[in-house]
């Protein structure tokens, strides 16, 4: 197939080449930080080096909150030119994974509409409620396969359409912001399908944009382009950035570009598409669910509030998202504005040394997601279920890793009841699989083994993905073999039984 120049809209598809030995870039955001990581593949394993780290921090602009996209475009260009001085002609490919849910608009000239908004960006409060009226929750969710959040992309297209619609009809290319990105470095226009998965606007059944659904709620589709999977070939880095950076034209190749697609694809299992073993995807948010060969669409699936995200290779994630280690982040971030700065070892060590289960939390709660002051909000929610309010550190840490913890059971058993199937081990992957003390509890409060690890999950899946559409692999079996290759894990097994079966009554009746 003829290849395409880098500023064509379409992607190619390739027969599989003889994967020769070489460097591909992960180019891995999340909602806090980026980074540019090198994985040089032998033929057996991946071998990962972090090039450039760099903050990614939301802009508060005019009483909205926005990314900065052009600061991230130079900071992901810094990255790839240190690349090219230690790996020149050695590099092969490059691709973008991220979080969920935002999206940049393109004008038919190529201009950016607009800097593109922040989930916790408030634009949205209520407008999922508003838009029941038109379409049932049991609809959209059918249609989705989604759990219902109040950022979802869907929601956030519809308070779009409200307060500034001139900005949609202007829009000829929707693009999530991983696709973004590959527009910024090789021009395709394209939606990859996994984070289009997290929009609530694909249909998991069909694999297509769901246009009833939007066409109902009054929302545009004219600008939305085609869907890939992942392993796409997308194009040649632009000349331009090539210019820049000094790497040569190489492939630009779509992983799975929402982060937790990544992520799952390079856990170490032995086991793919089925539903005895689960992840858990460890960071700000904590992603976790059991890997499927098809949606779970019923009834009991949306009154749980369940998830069905598309995975590599025509596998469905159904999962739920928890609030995750954001209550330490932001903890630690309030802490640190009153000249208390510790790392998150230190924390995790007054956590451990704290009282247990003095206070627990419902993470669904609204008031967390994007408090001004979190250790304020767990005070308050405290004290409105008259539970002990926290007052040192260690007790605000050991709240929220307790919490985290129940929650992962609660969902566990909810898993169970859905697919029929007993869950026997959990994996934990992603930064949150360091955390020694979080994996205890999460072994204790569910009551089975955890293997924690790799910590670098999400750029190793991305790479992963990047060396099979080389010809190096051949199937997901293939990755996650080559993962373990790869990385290293840590076992924990369950202790103390009987205090968090206690526990667990507690957490229930706290999160009714």
């Amino acid at each position: 197939m003829k290849k395409l120049s880098a500023t064509s809209r379409r992607p190619t598809r390739q027969a599989p080449l003889k994967a020769p030995a070489g460097v591909h870039l992960a180019i891995d955001l999340g909602a806090g930080s980026g980074r540019v990581i090198a994985g040089a593949w032998d033929g057996h394993a991946v071998a990962m080096k972090e090039l450039h780290r760099f903050a990614n921090v939301p802009v508060a602009v005019a009483g909205t909150l926005r990314w900065n996209v052009m600061q991230l475009c130079t900071e992901i260009e810094h990255g790839l030119s240190l690349a090219a001085k230690k790996h020149g002609g050695e590099t092969l490919s490059l691709g973008v994974d991220t979080w969920g849910v935002d999206y940049a608009l393109l004008s038919k000239s190529n201009e950016l509409l607009g800097q593109p908004f922040n989930y916790r960006d408030s634009r949205t409060d209520g407008v999922a409620e508003e838009s029941f009226k038109t379409v049932s929750r049991e609809k959209i969710f059918r249609g989705s396969g989604l759990q219902f959040m109040p950022f979802n992309t869907l929601f956030q297209l519809l308070a779009a359409q409200k307060s500034n619609p001139e900005i949609l009809r202007e829009a000829d290319c929707f693009l999530m912001i991983p696709d973004f990105l590959h527009w910024c470095l090789c021009g395709s226009r394209v939606v990859e399908v996994s984070n289009a998965s997290t929009t609530q606007f694909l249909n998991p059944l069909t694999g297509r944009w769901n246009l009833p659904i939007l066409k109902k709620l009054g929302i545009p589709t004219h600008f939305l382009p085609e869907l890939v999977t992942p392993g796409t070939r997308l194009g040649l880095l632009r000349p331009s950035v090539r210019e820049r950076t000094g790497l040569p034209a190489i492939q630009v190749v779509a992983p799975p570009t929402h982060d937790t697609a990544s992520a799952v694809a390079a856990v170490p299992t032995t086991q793919t598409g089925k539903a005895n073993w689960a992840y858990l995807s460890s960071g700000t948010w904590s992603l976790l669910g059991v890997e499927l060969g098809k949606p779970v669409l019923t009834s009991r699936a949306l009154e749980l509030n369940m998830t069905n995200e598309v995975g590599i290779d025509g596998t469905f994630r159904l999962l739920k998202n928890i609030m995750g280690l954001w209550l330490v982040q932001r903890c630690r971030a309030a802490f640190d504005a009153k000249g208390k700065s510790f790392d998150y070892a230190q924390l995790a060590g007054m956590a451990s040394a704290s009282e247990p289960f003095r206070s627990l939390l419902d993470l669904e709660d609204s008031r967390f997601l994007n408090p001004p002051d979190m250790p304020a909000a767990m005070q308050e929610f405290c004290r409105e279920t008259k539970q002990p309010i926290p007052k040192t550190i260690g007790h605000f840490i050991r709240c929220a890793y307790e919490s985290l913890a129940l929650a992962y059971g609660k969902t566990l058993a909810e898993l169970e009841e859905l697919t029929g199937e007993r869950i026997e081990v959990l994996h934990i992957v992603g930064g949150g699989s360091s955390n020694i003390v979080l994996n205890r509890f999460a072994a204790a409060a569910c009551q089975i083994p955890v293997v924690a690890g790799p910590s670098e999950a999400t750029a190793l899946g991305n790479i992963l993905t990047q060396v099979r559409t080389f010809g190096g692999l051949a199937s997901l079996s293939d990755m996650r073999m080559a993962a373990r290759n790869s990385a290293g894990v840590k076992i924990f097994k369950p202790e103390n039984k009987a205090e968090w079966q206690e526990a667990s009554k507690r957490f229930r009746d706290l999160a009714r």
